[in-house]
C-alpha cells in the first residue's frame, strides 16, 4: 500500500536511494534540481504530498506534455522531468527504483476476436514456446486478423477459403522471404479454433501451400584477420572494454549465441572443469563448452577488474547505474558495429554486422578448416545439421572442388 510522505522528504529519500545505486554524480545533482523545481510547484499549489495527480499537472503546465510521453510528440528538455516524475511515484509505490523499458502500446486486439485471441495466447504459453518464439508467432498472426477486419468480418464462421486465398495474395508480395512460416502460423491458428469448437470447419485445410520456397542468402562472415582487427580495436584497460573483450569472444572463439551470453550465471562457469554448461535458450538443449585459455582469462580480467558490486546472477551486467544484465529484446549489435568502425572494417551495403556474424565466421573457418557439418553443427547448437548446411556457400575452396571442366565434360559427351 502506498506510504504517503511529505514531497520534500520523498526526494531527499530517492536522491539517497541514487547514491546506493551508484548513479553518476552528474545525474544525481540533475535528479536534485529536477526535485527541487517540482517541490516549488507542489508548494505554489498547496500540496504537501507528491501524487500522480500532481506529477501530470506539472508536466501539463510546464511543457505540455503528459506521462505518456511514449505516446505523443514531447519537448526534448520534458525528458528529465519525466523520469524525475517516474521515479517520485515508483519510489513512493514501491519504496525502489525501477528501470523502465518504454515501449510502444501494443497491439489493441479487434473486440470480435479478442477472447480467441486470448484463449490461443495461453495455449501457445501451455506449449511452452519461447517468448520470442510466442511474440513472433502472435505477430504473424496479428496480419491476418487486420485483415479479417478490413474485410468487415466480425466472427470466425464468417472465415471462408475464399477470404483465406484472398489474404495470402494480398499479403505474399509484402513477405515474400516468411511466406512459409505465416502460413504455417495461420494453419495452426485455425487448426486451434477448429478443435477448441470456435467453429465447426476444419480451415486449416484451406490454407495453401507454398509452392515457391525462399532461400536464404549467404551468412555474412568475417575473414579471420578481420575478426582479430576488431577484437584488438577493443580497449582492453576500461571496464566496459574488457567487459566487450569477453562477449566477443565467447562468440568469435566457441559460437555462443547472443541470447545465451546475456543469459549466463556466474554458477555456470564451472572453473575446476574449465567448462561452461548452460541450456540453450534456443533449442532447450543442455551444451557444455569448453573455457579456452584467451576466453578464461577475458572472463577472469572482466570480474576482477571491471564488473561492478551487484547482486545480480548474471556474468555480464551493464556498466551504467543501476547495473543489471542485458535486457531481453537487447541484441547486442551496437556493441560490435562499435568496433567494427574503430578497426575501421568497410562493410559492404547490405551485409549483416550483428554479433550472428561471428557466429557465422567461426563455422566458415572451421569448414574451411575440415571440420566436418556435424561437428560444426555441435558446436553451433543446432538442432538439426540442415541448418548448418547453409555454410557451404561460404567455403569457396570446397565450392571450386566441385567446379567441372566444360572441355572435360564435352569430351565425354
Amino acid at each position: 500500500m502506498e506510504t504517503r510522505k511529505p514531497i520534500d522528504v520523498l526526494a531527499v529519500e530517492v536522491i539517497e536511494e541514487l547514491k546506493k545505486l551508484n548513479y553518476a554524480y552528474n545525474t544525481v545533482c540533475g535528479f536534485r534540481a529536477s526535485f527541487g523545481r517540482i517541490c516549488t510547484f507542489a508548494s505554489n499549489k498547496g500540496e504537501q504530498y507528491f501524487s500522480e495527480n500532481l506529477g501530470k499537472e506539472y508536466l501539463k503546465e510546464r511543457y505540455n506534455c503528459t506521462i505518456d510521453y511514449y505516446l505523443e510528440p514531447f519537448p526534448k528538455n520534458a525528458k528529465e522531468a519525466i523520469r524525475a516524475i517516474r521515479l517520485l511515484g515508483d519510489y513512493q509505490l514501491h519504496g525502489i527504483i525501477v528501470r523502465r523499458i518504454v515501449k510502444r502500446k501494443g497491439y489493441v486486439k479487434p473486440p470480435q476476436f479478442q477472447d480467441i485471441l486470448t484463449a490461443y495466447e495461453h495455449e501457445c504459453k501451455n506449449n511452452e514456446y519461447s517468448i520470442r518464439g510466442m511474440r513472433t508467432r502472435l505477430q504473424r498472426l496479428f496480419f491476418f486478423v487486420d485483415y479479417l477486419s478490413l474485410r468487415k468480418v466480425m466472427d470466425v464462421d464468417e472465415i471462408t477459403p475464399v477470404i483465406i486465398s484472398d489474404y495470402v495474395l494480398y499479403i505474399s508480395p509484402k513477405h515474400e522471404k516468411s511466406m512459409a512460416s505465416i502460413l504455417t502460423t495461420l494453419r495452426v491458428f485455425l487448426r486451434f479454433i477448429y478443435l477448441n469448437r470456435y467453429t465447426d470447419k476444419d480451415l486449416s485445410l484451406s490454407v495453401p501451400k507454398q509452392n515457391k520456397y525462399y532461400y536464404p542468402p549467404v551468412p555474412s562472415t568475417w575473414e579471420p584477420d578481420e575478426v582479430k582487427r576488431i577484437l584488438d580495436a577493443i580497449d582492453r584497460g576500461s571496464p566496459t572494454g574488457k567487459r566487450d573483450y569477453a562477449i566477443l569472444l565467447l562468440v568469435a572463439k566457441l559460437g555462443i549465441r547472443v541470447g545465451d551470453i546475456k543469459a549466463l550465471k556466474l554458477s555456470d562457469l564451472l572453473w575446476t572443469s574449465k567448462s561452461i554448461t548452460i541450456t540453450q535458450e534456443k533449442t532447450k538443449v543442455a551444451t557444455t563448452y569448453p573455457i579456452l585459455h584467451d576466453v578464461g582469462w577475458a572472463i577472469i580480467d572482466y570480474l576482477q577488474n571491471a564488473r561492478p558490486e551487484c547482486e545480480t546472477p548474471y556474468l555480464f551486467v551493464r556498466m551504467n547505474a543501476p547495473f543489471e544484465a542485458f535486457g531481453k529484446n537487447a541484441n547486442l549489435h551496437s556493441l560490435i558495429s562499435k568496433y567494427i568502425r574503430l578497426a575501421g572494417i568497410s562493410v559492404p551495403p547490405g551485409k549483416r554486422q550483428g554479433l550472428h556474424s561471428l557466429r557465422h565466421s567461426l563455422a566458415s573457418t572451421l569448414l574451411e578448416q575440415g571440420a566436418s557439418l556435424s561437428l560444426i553443427s555441435e558446436i553451433l547448437g543446432h538442432v538439426d545439421s540442415k541448418s548448418t548446411s547453409m555454410y557451404l556457400h561460404t567455403d569457396l575452396n570446397g565450392l571450386k572442388g566441385c567446379a567441372l571442366d566444360p572441355e572435360e565434360v564435352l569430351s565425354n559427351g
